[in-house]
C-alpha cells in the first residue's frame, strides 16, 4: 500500500465500516531531554526528522508552551542515541541534548472546561503539547505531581495518551 506520509503506525483503513478504535497508546515516557538543533542551516532536515521518527514511536516529542522548547521523551536511553544516529544518517541533520530534569508526562482531561483553562493558567511553566496538539503537565517530582492533583481535583491525570 502506497503511503504518501498521510497514514501513523495504529490507522485503520476500512471500506465503509464504522469502527471506533482507540489506538496505539503513547506511554508516559521516563527519561527526557530538551532537544536543540546542532546546524541552524539544516533546521528543515531536523523537524522533519523529529516529527517522523516521532511518527514511528521512537520516542515522544513535546514542545514547552511557556518557552517553546523541543522536549523529547523516552523509555530508555538508548532511544536518544538511536534519534541522534538516525537523524544524522537519514536526515542529515544534527541534534543536542540537554538535560532536562522532570519526573512524569501526563495528560490531563476535565468534565469542566473551566478546570482545565485554570489549571493551564497556574501551571503554564510546566505545560507542554504533543504531537497531536493535546495538553501534557510535566511534573518535576513526585511530589509536585501528587500535590498539583491535591490542588486540582477536578483534573484527570493520565500516563498512557489514550484515555
Amino acid at each position: 500500500l502506497y503511503d504518501t506520509g498521510n497514514l501513523k503506525i495504529g490507522d485503520t483503513l476500512t471500506e465503509g465500516e464504522k469502527l471506533h478504535i482507540k489506538g496505539i497508546p503513547s506511554f508516559s515516557p521516563e527519561l527526557f531531554q530538551y532537544v536543540e538543533n546542532g546546524d541552524p542551516m539544516k533546521s528543515k532536515q531536523l523537524a522533519k526528522g523529529l516529527a517522523q521518527l516521532t511518527d514511528e514511536g521512537v520516542a515522544q516529542l513535546f514542545t514547552q508552551q511557556f518557552s517553546g522548547r523541543k522536549l523529547i521523551g523516552t523509555v530508555g536511553a538508548l532511544q536518544f542515541e538511536v534519534i541522534q544516529y538516525r537523524l544524522k544518517h537519514e536526515y542529515n541533520a544534527t541534534c543536542i541534548y540537554r538535560p532536562a530534569d522532570l519526573y512524569k508526562a501526563c495528560w490531563i482531561s476535565s468534565e469542566d472546561p473551566a478546570q482545565i483553562k485554570a489549571f493551564r493558567q497556574r501551571k503554564q511553566r510546566n505545560m507542554a503539547i504533543d504531537k497531536d496538539g493535546r495538553h501534557v503537565f510535566l511534573a518535576s517530582s513526585s511530589w509536585d505531581l501528587n500535590s498539583t492533583k491535591e490542588l486540582f481535583p477536578e483534573v484527570e491525570f493520565h500516563f498512557t495518551s489514550e484515555f
